[in-house]
């Protein structure tokens, strides 16, 4: 029997009315959204459920959002007695991870990537900062070319390893543009610019890490059961002190999603179980090996399906 991994999206995931239908069907699912509105004294369901879209997609907003939906979804799941080998969340979903596996209370989670979000988003002027992702580039050559750009004083690094042939570079709007040229030159397939608020992932992320450190300092962090693995460093990591460290280090380091999946796939892992909003991250897995098992859950129909296929149509 081979093992199974839960994964959580991160941003660019959202939409307006995510989780809507089982919410209005399911009270421990309402519950969870409900303690989110109550931690932070805001009507995040609200946003979530009806929008409108330009206030979800604030980092603000849109960081407990998506962890609010996916443990949400993740509830109503447990409920089936699934239990995941391991768990892993692509940026901000690697909080969802962390909750999944008992390491942090949702309410401290939620909290926290509240304040993360507030931070990302006040680290870098707007405008002063950009991302874009790479296509059909090799990870070497992207690298030799970021460090050729950055030593003209216009930093941009790679952000996210997503999958072969897709990753995202991030630093300051100039660096962005002459890497994203450059990367064109010497072959890349394509190159689109993201529409986000801030370079996340580079190193002018770093005032953020450092007060999203003194957030965490106040936090009850726990061992985590199964293992989380860390964005930061594509391997397990189940120890509080370890796992504080990894979050305040990911805000300003790439997120290493294609060596997470092959970690995992060595590891043993043969089924992929995304939990949230969206199926991103499944396409992510699929790029990285096309025989494993990937299910997307989202809603009712998503879940009954996957539910229907693990336990071999028992159901």
């Amino acid at each position: 029997m081979g093992k199974i991994a839960f994964l959580f999206p991160g941003q660019g995931s959202q939409v307006v009315g995510m989780g809507k239908t089982l919410r209005d069907e399911n009270e421990a699912v309402a519950a969870i959204f409900k303690r989110a509105d109550e931690t932070l004294d805001v009507e995040l369901s609200k946003i979530i459920f009806e929008g409108p879209e330009e206030e979800l997609t604030l980092t603000i907003n849109t960081q407990p959002a998506l962890l609010t939906t996916s443990v949400a979804i993740l509830e109503a799941f447990c409920a089936h007695n699934i239990t995941a080998d391991y768990v892993a969340g692509h940026s901000l979903g690697e909080y969802s991870a962390l909750v999944s596996a008992g390491a942090l209370s949702f309410e401290d989670a939620v909290y926290a990537v509240r304040k993360r979000g507030a931070f990302m988003e006040e680290a870098v002027p707007a405008g002063v900062g950009a991302m874009a992702a790479i296509l059909g580039m090799d990870r070497e050559l992207l690298t030799e070319i970021t460090e050729e750009v950055s030593k003209s004083g216009n930093v941009v690094e790679l952000a996210n390893m997503n999958c072969p042939g897709q990753i995202v570079i991030s630093g300051s709007k100039q660096g962005v543009e002459e890497a994203s040229q450059v990367a064109k030159e010497k072959g890349a397939r394509r190159v689109i610019p993201l529409q986000v608020s801030g370079p996340f992932h580079s190193s002018l992320m770093k005032p953020a890490a450092n007060k999203l450190q003194e957030v965490l300092d106040t936090l009850q962090i726990k061992d985590a059961t199964p293992p989380v693995v860390a964005n930061v460093c594509a391997t397990e990591v189940t120890k509080a002190e370890d796992i504080k460290q990894k979050l305040i280090e990911q805000v300003y380091s790439p997120v290493l999603w294609e060596d997470t999946v092959k970690y995992l796939l060595n590891q043993g892992v043969d089924t992929f179980i995304e939990i949230g909003s969206g199926n991103v991250l499944s396409g992510l897995v699929k790029k990285v090996n096309r025989r494993v098992k990937v299910y997307a859950i989202n809603d009712r129909e998503t879940m009954d399906k996957a539910i229907e296929s693990l336990k071999g149509g028992n159901t």
